[in-house]
């Protein structure tokens, strides 16, 4: 009888060993291949708009890229629970500008096939001047890319994409500031100098 303890209590355990195995394998987290085979990413636009702006005292006017895109599910399964980053970068630059980190998709799945709803990304730092016309006689300095990243079930962030930010600015400039009752007139004409690196 020694001899037939040990020998089923691992047949016992066997089945154990086996549904751990299995549970352990349907609960992988997906790769960053599987993510990327997963989602497309459509419908991309990009623009600069403005995070602060003021004319008085001190002219100040900061503007931040953004990027809006959406996600094709061409997987065979519904994805929910997707989770976005973008990630704004002068090409070249080891340095990152700013990004953003979205929990989308949590409401309805995205089925097979579907498309996502818009999704907006606006970079948490940009670049600051002290008005329009400084950025405009400066374009180079809005010279951008982002990297659009995606990440569900656990995975790790897998790049969808690079993308060139567009140079279009997204703001208009009030025409007069209003002070005790009277209307001031802009009249910073200085000569536009370089945008800085506004964190």
């Amino acid at each position: 009888m020694r001899n037939v303890r040990p020998f089923a209590a691992g047949l016992v355990a066997l089945p154990l060993l086996l549904s751990a195995a299995v549970f352990q394998t349907a609960c992988k987290s997906p790769s960053i291949a599987e993510v990327q085979a997963s989602l497309q990413v459509v419908d991309v636009q990009t623009k600069w708009v403005a995070k602060d702006y003021k004319q008085w005292p001190q002219p100040k006017l900061v503007l931040v890229p953004l990027v809006q895109f959406r996600v094709k599910n061409t997987s065979s399964q519904p994805l929910l629970y997707v989770n976005f980053n973008a990630i704004f970068k002068k090409p070249g630059d080891p340095e990152n500008l700013g990004d953003n980190f979205l929990a989308a998709i949590r409401d309805e799945p995205i089925p097979p096939g579907g498309f996502s709803p818009v999704i907006t990304l606006k970079s948490n730092f940009g670049r600051e001047g002290r008005n329009l016309a400084q950025f405009k006689k400066l374009p180079q300095e809005l010279t951008y890319n982002v990297k659009i990243f995606a990440q569900f079930g656990g995975s790790r962030h897998a790049l969808l994409g690079e993308y060139p930010v567009s140079k279009d600015i997204d703001f208009k400039e009030d025409e007069a500031v209003h002070m005790d009752g009277k209307t001031v007139v802009k009249t910073d004409k200085t000569e536009p100098g370089r945008p800085e690196t506004k964190r």
